[in-house]
C-alpha cells in the first residue's frame, strides 16, 4: 500500500523553520515512496488560534512550491473526535473525571496519584466511579474531563519501532492518565490527532522529536481505536550556535519561513537546504535538484542529533543557506528566473530591460556574482536604472590618466557599431587601446567602473550587453 503521510500545522504562529522542514520531509518521503501528502490544520486550539498564523502557514507553504494532495482543517472534524472518543469510553477505557477544574492541577492536589519522581499520574477516585454513577451525573450536567485509563499494576510496557531513533520503550505505570476530551467538550491534541490519523489511513507518521514522548500515549489510542498503529519516524531538533532550541519567541525572524522569502532566496534553494539540516543523501552532494532529493531521500539519511542552524544577532540567513542559493541561481535558466527578477525590480520601483531577449541577457551576465534575488535591485542596480552608487574604489579607475577622455571616445567608436555585442565591442575597445598605445585594462577597467559604479562583476565585454547599448553610450560620454 503506498503510503499516506501528513503535515499538521497548529495556526498559533507564523510558518517555523523545524515545521517547514517536517512538511518537506513528509512531501519527499510521500513522492519518493508515490504516496499521497496530507496537509491536516490542527486547529482544535481555540483559545490560541489566529486567522492571521493560519494564513502566515499557507503563505509560507504555498511559497516553498512544493503543494499537497488532499486537505482537511480539524474543526471540521469535530463530530468525528467525539465519537471516536466515545469508542473508547464504550470499551471501558476511559473514565470520566468530575474534579472541579479549580481544585484539579497537574501536581495532585486533587488527591490523584504521583509517580516516584512526584509526576501525577490518576485520580483514583475518578477511575474507581461506576459506570452507573459516572453516567448519572454526566446526564445531571456535571463538567468532566474524559481520561484515558491507562493500564496499571499489570506490567504493561509500551513499546514501538521509531525509524529514526530506534526501538522506544516506557512502563504504562508510568504514563498518566491523559485527557480525551475538555470539560467543554473540545478534544485535546492527542484524541483530535490520533482520531484523524485512523480515520485518514495515515500510515507513516513523520514528526519532530518534541513529540516522542506522545507517541506512547498515541500507541494506547489507536489500540483503544482497533486500529494498526501508523509507522512513526522523529526528526531531530533545530538548533540555535549557543545549543538552545530554535523558538520563535527567542529568535524572532531566525526562525520563520518569510525570513528568507524577503531576503531574496530561491523556494528551492530553502528546500534544498532545509534538507541538509539533519538528513544527508550519504555521499557528499549538497547542491540537489528537487527530482534529486525525491530519487535520494530515505529515513535511513536521518541523524539522530540535533541540526545547528548559523546566525548571528545582525544576520538571520545561515552562510551555507546563502551560499547554496548562490549556486541555484547560477544553474537556473534565466527565462525560470526573469518572473522572479521582475517581481524584485518592481517592489524595488525598477523596471526590467526590454525587450525580452535583453532581460534575460542581463541576467545571464549579472547573476555570476550573486547571492540573492535582490541583489538584482541592489548591486545589479546599474543594469536597471541610471541612478546606482560610485563606490570609491570605481571612482579612482575613472580618475586614472587619460581614462575619462579615452572613454568618451569608445563611446562615439560604440555609437557607430552596425552590431552591438560582446565581440564587437572588445574589438573597439583593444582597437582603440592599440592606437592609443596604452593598455587595454585601463579602458576594461575604467569602463566597468561607468558603467556599474563597481570594480568587480562580470566579464567587462558581457558588462556592455547586459546594461545595453542605449544605456552604454550616454554613460560613456558623460564620464
Amino acid at each position: 500500500m503506498p503510503p499516506r503521510v501528513r503535515f499538521a500545522p497548529s495556526p498559533t504562529g507564523y510558518l517555523h523553520i523545524g515545521s517547514a522542514r517536517t512538511f518537506i520531509f513528509n512531501w519527499l518521503y510521500a513522492r519518493r515512496n508515490h504516496g499521497t501528502m496530507i496537509l491536516r490544520i490542527d486547529d482544535t486550539d481555540v483559545d490560541r488560534n489566529t486567522d492571521v498564523s493560519l494564513q502566515s502557514i499557507y503563505e509560507g507553504l504555498n511559497w516553498l512550491d512544493l503543494g499537497w494532495d488532499e486537505h482537511y482543517r480539524q474543526s471540521d472534524r469535530l463530530d468525528l473526535h467525539r465519537r471516536q472518543a466515545q469508542v473508547i469510553l464504550d470499551k471501558g477505557l476511559a473514565y470520566r473525571d468530575f474534579t472541579p477544574a479549580e481544585a484539579a492541577s497537574t501536581s495532585g492536589d486533587a488527591g490523584g496519584d504521583k509517580s516516584q519522581q512526584g509526576q501525577w499520574l490518576a485520580n483514583p477516585g475518578m477511575r474507581e466511579l461506576s459506570p452507573e454513577e459516572s453516567g448519572r451525573r454526566a446526564a445531571a450536567g456535571e463538567p468532566f474531563v474524559l481520561r484515558y485509563r491507562v493500564p496499571r499494576g499489570a506490567g504493561r510496557t509500551v513499546r514501538f519501532e521509531d525509524g529514526v531513533y530506534g526501538a522506544q520503550a516506557k512502563e504504562a505505570d508510568d504514563v498518566e492518565d491523559f485527557a480525551l476530551l475538555r470539560s467543554n467538550g473540545m478534544p485535546t491534541y492527542h484524541m483530535a490527532s490520533c482520531a484523524d490519523d485512523a480515520d485518514l489511513a495515515i500510515t507513516n507518521i513523520i514528526r519532530g522529536q518534541d513529540h516522542l514522548t506522545n507517541t506512547f500515549k498515541h500507541v494506547l489510542i489507536f489500540e483503544a481505536l482497533g486500529v494498526p498503529a501508523p509507522d512513526f519516524a522523529h526528526l531531530p531538533l533545530l538548533i540555535a550556535p549557543d545549543g538552545s532550541k530554535l523558538s520563535k519567541r527567542k529568535h524572532g525572524p531566525v526562525v520563520s519561513v518569510t525570513t528568507y522569502r524577503d531576503a531574496g532566496f530561491l523556494p528551492h534553494t530553502y528546500v534544498n537546504f532545509l534538507c541538509l539540516l539533519g538528513w544527508s543523501p550519504k555521499d557528499n552532494r549538497e547542491q540537489m535538484s528537487r527530482q534529486e532529493l525525491i530519487d535520494a531521500f530515505s529515513l535511513g539519511g536521518v541523524n539522530r542529533s540535533n541540526a545547528v542552524v548559523n546566525f548571528t544577532e545582525a544576520d538571520p540567513i545561515d552562510p551555507k543557506a546563502l551560499w547554496l542559493n548562490s549556486q541555484h541561481l547560477r544553474a537556473v535558466p534565466a527565462a525560470e528566473l526573469a518572473p522572479l527578477v521582475r517581481h524584485v525590480l518592481t517592489a524595488h520601483g525598477l523596471q526590467a530591460n526590454e525587450p525580452e531577449s535583453a532581460f534575460l541577457q542581463t541576467i545571464e551576465a549579472a547573476r555570476s556574482r550573486f547571492a540573492s534575488l535582490n541583489d538584482f535591485a541592489g548591486r545589479g542596480r546599474c543594469y536597471f536604472s541610471d541612478d546606482y552608487p560610485m563606490a570609491p574604489e570605481a571612482l579612482d579607475k575613472l580618475n586614472a590618466p587619460q581614462a575619462r577622455e579615452l572613454l568618451r571616445e569608445l563611446a562615439v567608436r560604440l555609437d557607430g557599431l552596425t552590431e552591438f555585442n560582446e565581440q564587437t565591442a572588445e574589438k573597439e575597445l583593444r582597437d582603440l587601446a592599440t592606437e592609443k598605445g596604452v593598455k587595454a585594462g585601463l579602458l576594461i577597467n575604467g569602463s566597468r567602473a561607468a558603467l556599474t559604479g563597481q570594480t568587480a562583476g562580470p566579464s567587462a565585454f558581457a558588462v556592455f550587453v547586459a546594461v545595453g547599448r542605449e544605456r552604454v553610450i550616454p554613460r560613456l560620454k558623460k564620464v
